[in-house]
Parts: structure tokens; sequence; C-alpha cells
């Protein structure tokens, strides 16, 4: 049986696997209070997990139908799966399932079954959601090499509005203005501040700072006066990428980007060089060596780079790595950095973006929890606070008065809405209506209180 004691919590929840993405689920939902069971059938692997955290860990294989009601699968709300192995991860799902859990979640590493005309196939064998860690961070590689001048980036309802995170400097437009002159008559909205560490739902009278990494919302027409106002202008397009370390993300960031650009992965291990070549197209050229080496970054070219993505599988060689090929001239980098620990001490090296699957992973797999209807959920890597896309019910408390007398929780701001396919800023007199897809940020782990107001 389960060791440990759990207390009274809002969903009964199984997590299967204690690796980085299923110990970071763990650790998150556990802090909101829901009744977490962790299996693992390493038993160092969940060592002091237990005693450190509000969860109770279970020594066993995920797909034994025993271990399974041991850990109360067939009265768990959520069962998740996210051991290494994808097989062991949908037979477990179906398992679950098919024991009684009411919603189940199976991580894989293959791209076909994400594919739409599959997900009616893996429902009925009992697996409701695929989750492909790599491909959602690959994603958010590829979306963050749009724009050189932007440190995250993230697209509403086919575009009709978008996110992104900026870093000022001295030359912003911005600076030191209470944020109600910016936005009067302006096409934005600020919607998060990360400063120094703190992160800020800012209100009118609030003004930015140089260092300050803001979240804007706006539309595509906007970007070219958002990149003035905070003096990017003089950012190149990116057409040149090197990227060190041949991963999986790495693999699938190289197809998601647009064919405009070329790209050089430099990879030290000569068997992966072969395995990553054969997986990519041609116009990809894959180079064995250590990224490391100055040496061999200068005979690649990396002063004509446009931008520099590590992705190897250690943390502090990414964020080097990155310093580095900043001192060598690259306007942009991102840095894989899955040592959560680190992310604060990236930001404050200046070092460009930040890629960390298991905030990714937890973003996608936290919208399963709500009861309320939303189409995404976000973790602002940097700052320590989330974006929800709600969908608004009939007769739901938002759509019963104008925006200013709402009363959302402090902490909480409305960025945007998207009513059909247009995209619209709102102000304290916008009157939300049923069908409404509205973009809510706020501080990390406020969504579960803030869905009351869309149902």
């Amino acid at each position: 049986m389960p060791k440990g004691r759990g207390v009274p919590s809002i969903m009964k929840i199984i997590i299967a696997g204690a690796g980085a993405v299923g110990t970071h689920l763990a650790k998150m939902l556990s802090d909101e209070r829901h009744d977490i069971v962790l299996i693992d059938e390493g038993e160092e692997r969940l060592a002091n997990l237990e005693s450190n955290f509000d969860l109770m860990t279970l020594v066993a294989r995920p797909t034994s139908i025993g271990s399974l009601k041991d850990a109360g699968a067939t009265d768990a709300d959520l069962f998740i799966a996210v051991t290494p192995e994808e097989s062991t991860n949908i037979t477990s799902c179906i398992l679950a399932r098919s024991l009684g859990a009411k919603k189940t979640v199976a991580r894989i590493d293959n791209y076909e079954y994400l594919q739409p005309k599959n997900k009616e196939f893996f429902k009925n064998l009992g697996v409701d959601s695929l989750i492909y860690p790599e491909m959602l961070a690959a994603k958010e590689i590829a979306d963050g090499l749009h724009l050189s001048w932007i440190r995250q980036w993230w697209e509403f309802s086919g575009g009709a509005l978008v996110m992104l995170g900026v870093k000022l400097r001295d030359n912003a437009l911005i600076l030191n203005i209470p944020i109600y002159q910016l936005q009067k008559e302006h096409p934005y909205h600020i919607v998060t501040i990360k400063r120094q560490g703190e992160t800020i739902i800012p209100g009118g009278a609030d003004v930015l700072q140089a260092g300050d990494i803001v979240y804007f919302m706006t539309s595509k027409r906007s970007l070219p006066y958002i990149r003035k106002i905070t003096g990017k202008e003089d950012h190149s397009t990116i057409r040149n990428i090197m990227i060190m370390g041949g991963s999986r993300i790495a693999m699938r960031a190289t197809q998601l980007v647009s064919d405009a650009m070329t790209v050089k992965v430099i990879e030290s291990d000569y068997n992966r060089c072969h395995w990553f070549t054969d997986m990519v197209d041609d116009n990809v050229m894959v180079i064995n060596g250590d990224g490391r080496d100055y040496e061999l970054l200068s005979e690649e070219g990396i002063s004509e780079v446009d931008a520099f993505v590590a992705l190897t599988d250690n943390s502090e060689t990414n964020i080097l790595a990155c310093l580095s090929a900043k001192r060598m001239g690259v306007f942009k980098t991102i840095a894989e950095v899955e040592n959560i620990d680190y992310i604060g001490m990236a930001e404050s090296l200046d070092i460009g973006a930040v890629i960390n699957k298991k905030k990714i992973a937890a973003s996608y797999i936290y919208q399963l929890l709500l009861d309320a209807d939303v189409e995404n959920v976000k973790c602002l890597t940097f700052a320590n606070a989330d974006v929800a896309e709600f969908v608004v019910k009939e007769n739901a408390r938002v759509t019963r008065t104008l925006v200013k007398d709402i009363n959302l929780p402090k902490g909480a701001t409305i960025g945007g809405l998207v009513r059909g396919d247009e995209g619209i800023l709102v102000t304290g007199d916008t009157q939300i209506q049923a069908g409404d897809h509205v973009v809510v940020f706020c501080l990390t782990s406020m969504i579960k209180r803030i869905e009351k107001y869309f149902n």
C-alpha cells in the first residue's frame, strides 16, 4: 500500500513516473492540496519526496493491475503516466481507465500519435490525452525564434491576439511613465512584469524600469510599434541558427523553424550525429564536435549567427554556452534549463530566453484539472505567473457586469479577448459575452480560484 497520509483535497491524482516531469508535477499539485499518489519502480527516486511534500508514494510497476488498485485508480479523478517508456505510459493509462480512473494522460515520444485522426483511436482505448513534452518545448523554441527581440511568444485563437515577453533596456521609450498613461489609446496591454525576482500583475500607477521583463498583450499588426517603444529596432531578422546538442527537442525544433532559416547542429556524440542526420532534412548541417569549443564555433561561423540555442542535457553547460555566444556577438540566445533552481540565475545573467520542458508539460496538464472550458494554460518561464484562455459559458459571472466591476482576485488581470475572429483589448467598460475567449494573467496557482468566474 502507499506510504504516507494525504489530506482532504480537490482531486485525487495518480502520477506514474518519478522522473523530472513527474516529480515536478507531483510537487506542484501537492502544493495545491490535491491528493497525490506518485508511483515508480525505483525506490531511490521516491526517497525524501514523501517526507518533504504532501503526497504519498508507491514503489511499484505502473502496468501492474494490483499496484494500480493499491494506488487508488478505481476512484482517481486523473491518472498521469509520464515514465520514460511510451508503451508503459499507454498501457498503464488503458488499465487505469478500465479500473475506473475518470481521465488519463500519457506521455509519448511518437509525433504520429498526436495527429488529429488518431485522437479518437486513443480515446477509445482509454487514453484521453497525449502529451509530448519535447515537442511542446520545440514549438516554444520555434516560436521564440520567430522574432529576435522577444523572450517569449504565444498566440491565442489562431493569432487573433498575441502575447510577447520583452526585456527592457535603458533605451526603451516607455520607462518611468505610469502604465495608465502608456496604455491610453495605444494598442497593447501590459499584463505582467518580472522585476529582480518579483512577479508583478501591474496596476495603472505602476511604472516600467530598465531590466524589467514585460509581457504585452497585443495584435500582430501592432508588433512594429511594440518593437519601437521597447527599443528593439536594431535587432536583426533571424536567418542563421546554431544549435548545440542533438537532442529530441533539437530535432523537433529544426523541423518547426521557417524554411527561410538555415540551421547548424553541433553534437559531440558521433553516433547521435548519424541519428540526427537521418531524422532531419538535408538542408540541416550536423557537425560532430564540442559546442563549448571557441575555435570550433569560430570555424563554423558563429559571428554570422543570428540565434544560438543550447539544448544539451546539462543546464549549467547550456547557460555558459549562451553566455559565451552573447560575448561572441550573437543577439538571440535560448537555453534549455531543466533545473528549475537555475532559472532565476539564468535570468539574472541575462542569457536570453529559457526553455523548461517540465514547466511546459505542467501547464498543458494543469488545464485538465479545471472545471471551466479552458483552451490553453501556459506558464511564463521567467515570471511566477500563468496565462489561461477561458471560453466563457452562458450566464457566467463575467457576463453579468462590465470588466471594471468583475472584481477578480488581487494578482489577476484580463489581458484581452477574442470574439469570433477579432482580437479585442479590453477596457474597464468592456462587456464580456458568452462564447468569448478571454485571456487571463495571474500569479502562479491562482487559476483554480479564477475559473469560477467563467463557468
